[in-house]
């Protein structure tokens, strides 16, 4: 008997703690009030690295995306000869070299809200010679600065999710795409093995940390780190109703899964077996199945963390 109410006492005493930090979480970020410009000013894909030789920057940019299975394959860099391409959300030009390389676009763009980024993206795409146009805007900016029906190709990668006004951002790619144009837009997947598995069981079970917060909030709070302003996680038909309202045929065609997220498939039996890990979590974890390559797939698709789409003008 007594064994059993410390027990529940420390069950009760870690929800408090964990709705304390929550609260305090919170307030730190109201107060800090870090902009999604300052995060990722500090914060980038490369770590702010800089390249000797387009030897060594391209095979970075295989390197990178060897981390995420299949992302090249739904996010490809190729095909789009002779027309204007837009990476939006373009970062220090990782994307820009692949157009560059792959692709021999009319013209290249890339735009983003960090200037030290988009400083490292000239100075690569300068090592490769490749002719691009960097824009800086700031993130409170409603309007893209570009005419209508004036890009052919928007590639957009990891950005969308970390928005405060997605389906205004939609909008503007309606707005500026042709007719007969397509976006390409990656974002975080609720279907995958780093929120089922990672957050859900190591990160809350086995590691104690974000147990009594919902699982979304844990998701951004531990992938992007706690000073990320924002970082949504969306089920593939949440974004696919989203790209709807906004003008566009929307289609999920696949995921990207990245290899630490592969790297913990040899706990899901743990996971599963745990009585602490919600229903959720296990029906996910047991309805797995694995493709010609051994790999997780889910509801016909792999269960990774990069949900990909194909968005079209309706």
């Amino acid at each position: 008997m007594y064994h059993n109410r410390s027990c529940s006492r420390y069950r009760l005493t870690a929800v408090y703690v964990d709705r304390i930090k929550s609260v305090i979480h919170r307030i730190r970020r109201r107060l800090l009030k870090t902009t999604s410009q300052e995060f990722w000013t500090r914060y980038n894909v490369t770590l702010h690295r800089s390249f000797r030789s387009s030897e060594e920057s391209l095979a970075y940019f295989h390197w990178r995306n060897d981390q995420y299975i299949d992302y090249i394959k739904w996010m490809p860099v190729d095909g789009q000869d002779g027309k204007v391409v837009l990476d939006y959300g373009c970062g220090p030009g990782n994307d820009l070299v692949g157009f560059g390389v792959y692709s021999k676009p009319d013209r290249l763009i890339g735009i983003d809200v960090s200037r030290p980024s988009l400083m490292q993206a000239k100075e690569r795409l300068a090592i490769h010679k490749i002719e691009s146009e960097l824009i800086l805007i700031r993130e409170s900016d409603a309007l893209l600065p570009f005419e209508d029906k004036s890009i052919d190709y928007i590639h957009s990668a990891g950005v969308i999710h970390h928005v405060p006004d997605p389906a205004g951002i939609l909008r503007e790619f309606r707005r500026i795409l042709q007719p007969g144009g397509e976006v390409r837009i990656m974002i975080y997947n609720y279907d995958c093995l780093w929120l089922h598995l990672h957050v859900a069981y190591i990160v809350r079970i086995v590691k104690k940390l974000y147990r009594n917060i919902p699982i979304r909030e844990a998701f951004g709070r531990f992938t992007d780190g706690e000073e990320c302003p924002l970082a949504v996680v969306y089920r593939p038909e949440e974004f696919m109703a989203l790209a709807k309202r906004t003008g566009f045929d929307c289609v999920f065609i696949g995921a990207a899964m990245a290899v630490r997220e592969l790297a913990d498939f040899g706990m899901r039996c743990s996971a599963i077996m745990h009585p602490d890990l919600e229903a959720e979590h296990r029906r996910f974890l047991l309805d797995l199945h694995l493709d010609p390559r051994g790999l997780p797939m889910y509801g016909g698709k792999l269960a990774g963390q990069d949900g990909c789409y194909s968005l079209r003008p309706s």
